[in-house]
């Protein structure tokens, strides 16, 4: 892998920006800003604190962000983007339209890059693409962590930290939309409708969009938050007793927050579909598909008029699902940042 091939000058302003920040002490979460003044100088860091550290490029079109973010608790992450063609960060001028992407538990940052399409997709040669870092079990959410808060903070991180670094470094416009699988799906869903008008429109592949169905759904997404050994209270808390921190974070408690833009579900039913191995099935594709035909019928009641559902049927948790309805709602969603220039 090679450095980002951009002018010599920012080439050293980047390296002194590494320099200082191997020896310099990560910053508190809590901190409003920890810009050494060479990244400043460059114009990689963001007003929030965050700040890239190191570029690589991984591939044509394909570069990787390193971040450090106060909101993760100093943590650095990593985050990918796909350029359009033309894109220069040294060009304050212009500014893409962008599609973030966003990935399922236990994938991480480069899975939509390795287990689909998206790197040759024709229609998005005009559009960055941003395919942040959630953790492995992040849930796109700010932990709750027993009501103290703290890290990990992944929603302050992607819409606040790292939205404000992509626009004030990195050719990101304002104008976006949203798209995400299974736990990412959820966080689509939760993004558009926690924070009106950053999305203009939000589709979700195989999401988890109403955890709190029933005790099967609650259960099984308690299983996901005690994975790698995690606590599973620190995420949103006891589903009784911190239940309206679940809510918060349940799409289909929040169907009213996104009845004005348009919205794309798809799923399977958990059965042998036509993309899978002989006899294999799914339980969580069919709790995610009642789910999802739960969420449709909440989103139908709230008045939402854009909704476009894709509930296909014998289908199991999978990618070559994933990159098909990628496919299948682009149209939607190019045609909303289309309409958003």
């Amino acid at each position: 892998m090679s450095a980002v091939p951009i002018r010599r000058a920012r080439l050293l302003l980047v390296v002194a920006a590494l320099l200082l920040t191997l020896v310099s002490t990560p910053a508190a979460p809590a901190a409003a800003s920890a810009v050494s003044p060479a990244a400043e100088a460059s114009g990689i860091a963001s007003s929030q604190g965050a700040e890239v550290v190191a570029l690589t490029q991984v591939a044509d079109r394909q570069v990787d962000l390193s971040v450090r973010s106060p909101a993760l608790g100093g943590r650095t992450v990593n985050v990918r983007l796909l350029t359009p063609d033309g894109w220069d960060p040294g060009d304050r001028s212009r500014h893409w339209p962008t599609l973030w992407l966003l990935h399922g538990c236990c994938g991480d940052y480069t899975s939509w890059t390795g287990q689909t399409d998206v790197a040759r997709t024709e229609s998005l040669r005009d559009v960055l693409v941003v395919m942040p870092e959630a953790g492995w079990n992040g849930w796109y959410s700010d932990w709750w962590n027993y009501g103290q808060g703290g890290a990990p903070a992944w929603e302050t991180f992607h819409t606040k930290e790292l939205r404000l670094l992509l626009e004030h470094g990195w050719g990101a416009s304002s104008n976006r939309v949203v798209a995400g699988l299974s736990m990412g799906g959820q966080g689509a869903l939760l993004y558009a409708a926690r924070h009106p008008g950053m999305f203009k429109a939000a589709a979700a592949y195989s999401g988890s969009v109403h955890p709190l169905l029933n005790d099967e759904s609650v259960n099984r997404i308690l299983g996901f938050f005690a994975g790698q050994g995690n606590d599973p209270l620190r995420v949103w808390g006891d589903p009784v007793a911190q239940r309206d921190v679940w809510a918060a974070h349940d799409p289909f408690h929040l169907a009213k927050r996104l009845k004005s833009i348009p919205v794309y579900l798809s799923c399977g039913d958990g059965t042998t579909g036509p993309l899978d191995p002989p006899g294999a099935t799914s339980a969580l594709e069919a709790d995610f598909n009642r789910q999802n035909q739960a969420l449709a019928d909440e989103l139908e009641r709230s008045g939402a008029q854009q909704v476009t559902t894709h509930f296909y049927g014998p289908g199991t948790h999978g990618w070559a699902y994933w990159q098909r309805e990628l496919h299948s709602s682009l149209p939607m969603l190019l045609h909303a940042l289309r309409a958003g220039r």
